[in-house]
């Protein structure tokens, strides 16, 4: 008997600050495409009338006041109702064609996260520096939370509602990205990668994306996400260079103890003291709170579990 499920809607989703040359263009791709789909829009604080340029190529426009791609994406993803969601810069350097390939595999894993690795035929495309920084990254990601993409800075997915719908979303900026795949991550979710064609930014479109600025502000959700998420971790790393410092500093305080009786260095043992006993607190609130992210993970793995798969 065949199935009359419906089919499960899709909303495609262009976070855009002052892409006047490229949202038209974006939009009119994606439609070719997905020609089903809701395209999304949500101007943030342009000032070159993107806005007007979307809604006229037939986007729904949305505004979110609050700048950084981290609060646009928060407020999509509250206000936004959809079974896939497809999340897309408006650069027009991402391959609409491959749009089809991400939900396909979204929905034949099935999957609740594909990345679109990217695949950068030249430099201006996709610079060095940028190059490093994401592979750095995603190294270093791959390391703490578990092996998952080659190109975590991806700014190219496909979603699903339950993933959507249990994202905590607390970054700002672009920092979203690494987020995403480490709430992925953290819930033990499935997820797959394809490669998609990376394309050159057109003549008279900037890029936002700051590679030193940007790359340290992801580096610092990267280890802010190591202390909330992997608590032991991080305690017990801390807890290890304490107990390094303390036996560096208590050391000689200790031989001239044994040759002579006595303690000429009190400041210093009383340093070594008080780094030894910060390393245990420290590692003992790395066992505690690990307990705590535990509960959490299990509340969020609820809230996922609450959402019926569209498959």
């Amino acid at each position: 008997m065949a199935s009359t499920r419906p089919e499960p809607t899709i909303a495609i989703l262009i976070p855009c600050c002052n892409e006047a040359v490229t949202v038209e263009r974006v939009v009119a791709d994606f439609r070719k495409h997905l020609p089903l789909a809701a395209i999304h829009v949500y101007d943030n604080n342009s000032t070159d009338g993107t806005a007007t340029l979307a809604a006229a190529a037939g986007a729904l426009v949305r505004h979110e006041r609050r700048q950084g791609k981290g609060h646009v994406v928060r407020r999509m993803f509250a206000d936004i109702e959809a079974d896939i969601y497809l999340i897309v810069d408006g650069d027009a350097t991402y391959d609409a064609a491959s749009a089809p390939a991400l939900v396909a595999t979204l929905r034949q894993g099935p999957f609740d996260l594909v990345n679109g690795a990217r695949i950068g035929s030249h430099i201006a495309a996709y610079r060095p520096g940028h190059r490093f920084g994401n592979w750095l990254l995603t190294a270093l990601v791959t390391k703490i939370f578990g092996a998952a993409s080659r190109d975590m800075l991806s700014g190219y997915k496909a979603m699903s509602r339950r993933f959507v719908k249990s994202f905590p979303a607390l970054s700002t900026g672009f920092e979203i990205e690494t987020e995403l795949l480490v709430h992925a991550l953290d819930l033990s979710l499935p997820i797959a990668e394809i490669d998609t064609p990376y394309k050159e930014r057109p003549a008279g479109s900037r890029s936002k994306l700051r590679t030193v600025r940007d790359g340290m502000r992801i580096l610092r959700l990267v280890t802010r996400l190591v202390k909330e998420e992997r608590p032991f971790l991080f305690f017990s790393l801390l807890a290890a260079i304490l107990v390094v410092l303390s036996l560096a500093i208590a050391t000689p305080v200790v031989v001239d103890f044994i040759h002579t009786g006595l303690v000429p260095r009190l400041p210093s043992a009383v340093l070594a003291t008080g780094l030894m006993l910060s390393a245990i607190i420290a590692f003992f609130s790395g066992m505690i709170l690990d307990t705590v992210t535990r509960g959490r993970q299990e509340l969020k793995r609820l809230h996922y579990l609450s959402h019926a798969p569209v498959w």
